[in-house]
């Protein structure tokens, strides 16, 4: 009984399935969307030959499909759009698509007579490829970074269509060293009299960044003073980094002392008519609260220059802060006047805090979060 269930349970959902398929064909024939038409239609040609509605929906959504791109082709070869290839291009490529669909199914090639256009694809892609690479060529021997930032796209573009079309890679080379906005990151300096405090942390940290943002925006370009120096390159800019006021290992201590008392805590026992009975007496210890407050912080100028001029064309600052800090008890009296809480902080330490390179390490790291998108801000219309 279950079996017979399940297999009418299967039919039904297959049916449903059919026929929810060749609604959406007819609903995109309906509509105009021919290609979409002529696919539904085939795949479900390609599960059931024998589908009622198919053969005529798929003859009608072809017929349309093909008038509808060739009448865009015909447009488009008399404009005057010198990228009008590529247009025709996609619709060639749109008519092929037809052409395999429609080819995989025995049925289908007997209802239509689909047409391949695969000669005239390629010629399109080869005339809408020429026109990308020529004008990339004349604005790149125009000169200029704006005519050379056009070019790269235009060379982009070519190898989209083609790969490794001619020497297109070697344009592209080209135009993107023409093209691109060179900014060279001085290491980060950092002055202290007090403290030999390195910056390791931080270069690292700026190194990273640079390392994994080499582009921030498409043609902006960051090297290290080693990389610029290897390349020979002239940089547009230069960005300077120097911690020039900062203050590591602040101490700040607050003591607190309260008095705290309990009533009716059992300090001993004592004979009352031949029985030992208990004697309850108030309790009390003085607390003392430590905290100490290490606080550390800095401020890091940052100088953007044009290299050539010498001139300065930004100058920020940015400050960050941390604050270490340890919190312990100590106690003289009673430990049963003590609460839990108390006990519990009686029983903490005085802690030594971070070393003082550590602490410039913490402070700087909101720091590096603030340059960071400053930089990605500064030159994301570079």
């Amino acid at each position: 009984m279950k079996n017979k269930y399940y297999i009418s349970l299967l039919a039904f959902l297959l049916i449903s399935v059919l026929l929810t398929d060749c609604k959406s064909a007819k609903k995109a024939l309906k509509q105009g969307n021919y290609d979409q038409s002529v696919l539904l239609a085939v795949e479900k040609l390609r599960s059931n030959d024998q589908h009622r509605n198919s053969p005529e929906i798929l003859k009608n959504a072809y017929h349309g499909a093909l008038q509808q791109h060739l009448n865009a082709i015909d447009k488009n070869q008399s404009g005057s759009d010198p990228y009008r290839w590529e247009a025709i291009l996609n619709d060639y490529q749109a008519l092929n698509k037809l052409y395999d669909a429609i080819s995989t199914c025995q049925i289908c090639t007997e209802l239509t007579e689909a047409k391949s256009y695969y000669n005239e694809e390629q010629s399109a892609r080869e005339k809408a490829t020429d026109v990308r690479y020529q004008e990339g060529n004349r604005l790149l021997k125009t000169g200029g970074r704006d005519h050379a930032r056009k070019a790269f796209e235009h060379f982009e573009k070519v190898n989209s269509l083609t790969a490794n079309y001619k020497n297109v890679n070697s344009l592209l080379s080209e135009a993107y060293e023409e093209a691109s906005f060179k900014v060279v990151v001085e290491q980060v300096l950092v002055t202290s009299k007090r403290y030999q405090l390195s910056n390791e942390y931080f270069q690292q940290e700026i190194d990273n960044f640079l390392q994994t943002n080499k582009n921030l925006n498409k043609f902006v370009r960051f090297y290290t003073p080693e990389e610029a120096t290897t390349e020979k390159l002239t940089p547009d800019h230069v960005i300077t980094l120097q911690f020039d006021d900062f203050t590591v290992g602040q101490t700040v201590i607050d003591r607190h002392t309260k008095t705290v008392e309990k009533d009716s805590i059992k300090v001993g026992e004592k004979k009352v008519r031949d029985r030992m009975v208990p004697v309850y007496e108030k309790v009390k210890a003085d607390f003392t609260t430590h905290k100490k407050l290490i606080h550390s912080s800095g401020l890091l100028d940052v100088a953007i220059r044009e290299f050539q001029q010498n001139k300065l064309v930004q100058n920020k600052k940015f400050e960050g802060s941390f604050d270490w800090f340890c919190e312990w008890g100590t106690y003289k009296g009673d430990e049963r006047a003590l609460t839990p809480d108390l006990k519990k902080l009686s029983q903490v330490r005085e802690q030594n805090p971070p070393p003082p390179q550590q602490l410039f390490v913490e402070f700087s790291k909101p720091i590096y979060n603030q340059l960071t998108a400053y930089l990605r801000n500064f030159y994301a219309g570079y």
